[in-house]
């Protein structure tokens, strides 16, 4: 009888706990609110790209955000910032408000997006500002157009840490349209946790969000977008053209990066991960950040201005 008991209990506070997920409404990708106005551009292939651009600088700073996420990534770091620079965030393709579709979703892809992008808004030349596969992309575009991108800001980059043929297949058998579809919410929770040292309260839209999408009318392309994402980052590693990259560069990391290393294919901790920017990209800056995960960037965020100030300010 205790047993009965106590799971009774225990899916009572479970439910509890749910309960607020449960009254969430179905949500469209375009209905979503973000806390700068949104604009939008269509590229010449017919691509609409959703984006914010806030204040005013000689320096223009494009941040692109990581994989399953969006331009709001980004959002204390545009408020924190558009003092001094120019910020713009974007929503990749098949992330956020801008298009969804059936995309030839890789790192060059996104790459070459951003380059389109720029030429669209007449930018000539930018800081690229990247999270997680963002700085993957980043890195991308800096190595195939280094005359379009001044210096880079990585946050947590992916293309650092390196994966055997066999993780790599491990990773695609993980990650499937279906497993994103079909993730529970208590899981949904969990992922955008695992992001964090401490889950700030003001990251619980994220969990929101990504919960109410899951009936949108394109969410289908949002899974696979995901997918595709996760390949590329796989089939087009940059570690081994790390030295080749000409722009000075931020590297940051939390201490407490609960996802990178890999906790499943490697475990260590990320201040390993940072060396190897350190030790491979040419002209460089590393910060790391205590009590601090994966996102940094919203985790930290004064600390993450902080350090993208000094670095623009001093030219390295």
């Amino acid at each position: 009888m205790k047993w009965l008991i106590v799971s009774i209990f225990s899916l009572f506070i479970f439910s509890a706990c749910m309960k607020p997920y449960h009254d969430l409404r179905p949500l469209e990708f375009a209905r979503l609110k973000y806390a700068h106005s949104v604009k939008t551009v269509t590229l010449s292939d017919g691509v609409e790209l959703a984006y914010v651009d806030e204040g005013t600088g000689e320096q223009t700073i494009i941040f692109v955000h990581g994989l399953g996420s969006y331009l709001p990534a980004w959002q204390k770091n545009v408020e924190g910032l558009r003092d001094r620079y120019r910020c713009i965030a974007l929503d990749l393709p098949g992330y956020g408000k801008s298009s969804k579709g059936n995309y030839p979703i890789g790192m060059a892809y996104y790459a070459d997006v951003i380059r389109r992008f720029m030429e669209a808004l007449q930018i000539e030349q930018a800081v690229l500002a990247g999270h997680s596969m963002g700085g993957q992309i980043a890195i991308t575009l800096a190595l195939q157009h280094p005359e379009k991108v001044t210096s880079l800001v990585l946050v947590a980059p992916a293309g650092f840490e390196r994966f055997s043929a066999g993780e790599a297949k491990w990773f695609r058998d993980v990650v499937t349209a279906d497993a994103v579809r079909l993730t529970p919410v208590q899981q949904i929770r969990a992922n955008l946790a695992a992001n964090f040292h401490n889950l700030p309260a003001d990251a619980e839209f994220m969990v929101t969000d990504r919960i109410a999408l899951r009936g949108a009318a394109d969410f289908k392309f949002y899974c696979e977008a995901i997918v595709q994402s996760v390949n590329g980052m796989l089939d087009e590693p940059v570690y081994e053209y790390l030295p080749e990259i000409s722009q000075p560069a931020l590297i940051i990391f939390g201490e407490n990066d609960n996802l990178i290393p890999n906790p499943y294919l490697h475990g260590g901790r990320s201040r390993e991960i940072a060396r190897i920017g350190q030790e491979r990209i040419p002209d460089n800056r590393v910060e790391l950040i205590p009590n601090c995960g994966h996102f940094a960037q919203f985790e930290k965020p004064v600390e993450v201005n902080g350090a993208i100030k000094s670095f623009l300010s001093s030219g390295k």
